[in-house]
């Protein structure tokens, strides 16, 4: 891949904060994208679950709670859950200093400018196409599993505390998904430790993008993050409490997001839906933008190991339910987005037409 973006990056935040009453046309959707042209905005909620619960001494209430979670799996590929173990002090901390990393002069951030071979560092596009129509926001990205390739000095400097608090946060995060994967996996029928080990057992991959959305003078025009399933594992969002922005696709219906105080969202991606052979599945999310107000959120990305071949748990497929999808590395499957931008569910949806095709 090309080391260097296609055409000079332009930070949105610098373009929010320049007084603009129209956006460029970079960011402008085509018209069946856009958020105000679609009438089946709903607002409503995805499931909200106790974790804790899920540990309960009380079987009926254990089991009951296993059994919501792998609905919404199945049902919504979206939950939120509270009593998850981690500090809320810390999430609201976490939220606060990258907040405080955006708001630093412009000069002070381009030095952590990424580029698309890792993307690791402060960026503003995803995908290389010449030419593409834009997202209106601002991200930084980092590495934090395997240790190997975490490397806290890429990370922000200052504020004084970001780095400390990112490796706190990782830590928590990562321990929360990994109660989460015993749950599917146990869910799935699989052995507690079945998706873990197929993500390469304590050898999986984490990384942490921290979502900057500036207020935007014409938000009925583009999004700040176009529809797409995520391409990892299992996304843990740290989402804006304020500001509702998140959107998931149910029934042909966009959902915006409301989120509960100090819960995290949680997202089944590609990768779990191809161990699960599409029990369960990734979904369709994109984010809308704000006229008054602008959004900080954090997304942990629960990932198998870059060089481990995944592909349907064997314990899954049989005679009537055969592999819908090839084996694949998740290094071989992340380029797609990485080289052509948030796309729906196309490329998920492509490796499973190409594997039945090869059947028939």
């Amino acid at each position: 891949m090309n080391c260097i973006w296609p055409e000079p990056v332009v930070r949105v935040q610098s373009l929010s904060e320049s007084g603009i009453r129209k956006i460029p046309d970079r960011y402008v959707k085509p018209p069946s994208h856009r958020p105000s042209l679609n009438h089946n905005a709903v607002v409503s909620n995805i499931p909200v679950i106790d974790l804790a619960e899920a540990f309960s001494h009380d079987a009926a209430v254990r089991s009951e709670t296993m059994r919501r979670l792998s609905s919404a799996c199945k049902d919504w590929g979206f939950f939120q859950v509270v009593n998850h173990g981690v500090d809320v002090e810390l999430m609201r901390n976490i939220r606060e200093i990258w907040r405080e990393f955006f708001d630093l002069p412009l000069d002070s951030k381009q030095q952590y400018a990424n580029d698309p071979v890792s993307y690791e560092g402060y960026g503003s596009r995803l995908g290389v196409e010449k030419g593409a129509t834009l997202d209106w926001s601002d991200y930084f990205f980092l590495h934090y599993l395997p240790a190997k390739l975490r490397n806290p000095g890429k990370w922000p400097q200052f504020p004084e505390t970001c780095r400390d608090l990112v490796g706190e946060y990782g830590k928590e995060v990562s321990k929360l998904g990994g109660k989460l994967m015993k749950i599917f996996s146990s869910n799935l029928g699989l052995q507690e430790d079945g998706l873990q080990d197929a993500f390469g057992g304590e050898e999986f991959g984490g990384c942490l993008r921290v979502n900057f959305y500036p207020k935007c003078p014409q938000p009925d025009l583009t999004l700040g993050l176009s529809s797409h399933s995520d391409p990892g594992g299992m996304t843990i969002l740290l989402p804006d409490e304020n500001v509702a922005g998140l959107q998931v696709r149910k029934a042909g219906n966009w959902v915006t997001v409301k989120p509960v105080p100090s819960a995290f969202i949680i997202n089944i991606g590609d990768q779990i839906q191809v161990l699960s052979n599409a029990i369960y599945k990734s979904v369709e999310h994109r984010v809308i933008v704000n006229s008054a107000k602008d959004r900080v959120s954090l997304a942990f990305f629960y990932n198998p190991r870059g060089d481990l071949l995944i592909g349907p748990s064997k314990e899954l497929v049989k005679p009537d339910q055969p592999a819908l999808y090839p084996s694949m590395t998740f290094n071989e499957y992340r380029l797609f987005i990485r080289t052509k931008g948030p796309c729906g569910k196309a490329q998920v949806e492509s490796i499973k037409s190409s594997s039945i095709s090869s059947r028939n």
